[in-house]
C-alpha cells in the first residue's frame, strides 16, 4: 500500500472550463489525469489531493468531478483549495458523498488522518504573495485563521501518531522563493515537521521538485508540474 499526492485537478465536467488557455500542458488535462492516475495508483493506495478539485461552485455542479475522482482507483482525502467554491460543511460534504454513493473520499480540515505508517495534517494556507491575493481579503486574518486550523489538524496528528512520522500538506506553499509564511512554518516547527507537500503554483516547470528551508524539505505537487501523474510519497522511489 502506497501514499501519493496530486494537487489542483481543475475538473470542470459539469461546466466546461478549458485549462489550455494557462499553457499547452493543460491540453486535454482531464483524460490525462484519468490515465496518469490509473498508472501508478491502486485500490489499496491513498491519494492526498491537494486542493482546486473542481471549478464548480456548489455541491451540484461539482458532483460529476467529485465521482469521476470516487470512480478512480484508491481511497482519497480531499484538501480545500482557494477555487474550490463547491467545499461546504463537512457534514454537508459527507452527506453528498453518502447520498451519491461514493466511498473512497475523505476530507483533511481541522483534522488528521492515518496512512501506513504517517499521520497526514494540514490546511489550505493562504497566498504565497499577499500582493496578489483578492483586495478585499484581510491578509493576516486569514493567515491567523488558517494557523488555526493547521494546529487543530497538528494536534489531532500528534495525538494518534503513537510513533508514526507526521507528514503536512498545503494547498497555497508556506515557502516558496522569497516568500515565508512564519506563522505556518513555526508551527511546523514546533510539532516536529519535516516533509510539506504543496500545490497551486502553476506554469514553473523549472523549479525543483523540492526545497529544504530551516530543516523542512517542501515539495511541489501542482498538477501540471507533475504532468497529472500523482507524486508516491511512500514507499519511496
Amino acid at each position: 500500500m502506497a501514499l501519493y499526492t496530486i494537487a489542483d485537478p481543475h475538473l470542470s465536467l459539469a461546466k466546461l472550463k478549458p485549462m489550455d488557455v494557462f499553457g499547452t500542458r493543460w491540453q486535454n488535462h482531464t483524460d490525462r489525469l484519468i490515465k496518469g492516475w490509473k498508472s501508478v495508483v491502486t485500490d489499496d493506495d491513498t491519494v492526498l489531493v491537494g486542493g482546486d478539485i473542481s471549478w464548480g461552485i456548489s455541491l451540484d455542479e461539482a458532483a460529476p468531478d467529485l465521482a469521476l475522482i470516487d470512480s478512480l482507483p484508491g481511497k482519497k482525502i480531499f484538501l480545500r483549495g482557494n477555487h474550490d467554491y463547491w467545499w461546504n460543511t463537512l457534514q454537508k460534504n459527507n452527506e453528498h458523498l453518502a447520498a451519491c454513493g461514493h466511498t473512497t473520499i475523505d476530507f483533511l480540515q481541522n483534522n488528521a488522518h492515518i496512512c501506513e505508517d504517517f499521520v497526514i495534517c494540514g490546511t489550505r494556507g493562504w497566498y504565497n504573495d499577499p500582493g496578489v491575493a483578492p483586495k478585499e481579503t484581510d491578509y493576516k486574518k486569514i493567515v491567523s485563521r488558517e494557523a488555526i486550523r493547521l494546529e487543530f489538524s497538528l494536534k489531532a496528528g500528534a495525538a494518534i501518531a503513537d510513533g508514526r512520522e507526521m507528514l503536512a500538506f498545503f494547498h497555497f506553499p508556506p515557502y516558496y522563493g522569497d516568500y515565508v509564511c512564519r506563522e505556518l512554518i513555526d508551527l511546523l516547527h514546533a510539532y516536529g515537521i519535516k516533509r510539506a507537500y504543496f500545490g497551486h503554483i502553476h506554469g514553473q516547470y523549472r523549479i525543483p521538485p523540492s526545497t529544504e528551508f530551516e530543516g523542512i524539505q517542501f515539495t511541489v505537487t501542482s498538477s501540471d508540474y507533475l504532468s497529472f501523474v500523482p507524486l508516491r510519497v511512500f514507499p519511496s522511489l
